[in-house]
């Protein structure tokens, strides 16, 4: 059996390499998958085009883990998305047009994996923060009490 925190390693050395075959690679034929603005996709080549749009969209994005907490054949990662929007990213709500804006965006993704494989994925991050950082929306502002 192959260890989960090792396939977990290699899906990020692939996304950081930006290595489309890599990812295809990780990705179980029918995996599920699941992210913000109600994001739902099945299948290996639906998941990978997902993170594709990312890495078109920052082609300097890089992901580096946090903390990891592996129960069984899950794994539950804490990381950070940094990469500047030099080109179009295709989001749920359409198209957004290039910004040139650095992001560094803190995120959760839960994943389970079988034989080297990532078969089920959900990934957690704060869309407004991501929003604000590309100059999308304003920064919001913690009134005093």
């Amino acid at each position: 059996m192959t260890n989960v925190k090792d396939t977990a390693a290699k899906f990020v050395s692939a996304f950081n390499a930006h290595d489309k075959a890599a990812l295809q690679a990780i990705h179980a034929e029918n995996i599920k998958f699941e992210a913000p603005g109600g994001v739902r996709l099945e299948g290996k080549g639906a998941v990978t085009g997902y993170a594709m749009r990312w890495l078109n969209g920052f082609p300097d994005a890089k992901i580096i883990v946090g903390n990891q907490v592996e129960c069984d054949s899950w794994l539950v990662q804490e990381f950070t998305l940094q990469g500047t929007q030099t080109a179009p990213l295709e989001g749920p709500a359409g198209m957004i047009p290039p910004t040139g804006k650095k992001v560094s965006s803190r995120a959760v993704s839960v994943g389970r994996y079988e034989n080297g494989q990532i078969v089920e994925a959900r990934l957690y991050f704060d869309q407004t923060e991501l929003m604000t950082q590309l100059g999308l929306m304003p920064e919001l502002v913690a009134t005093g009490s």
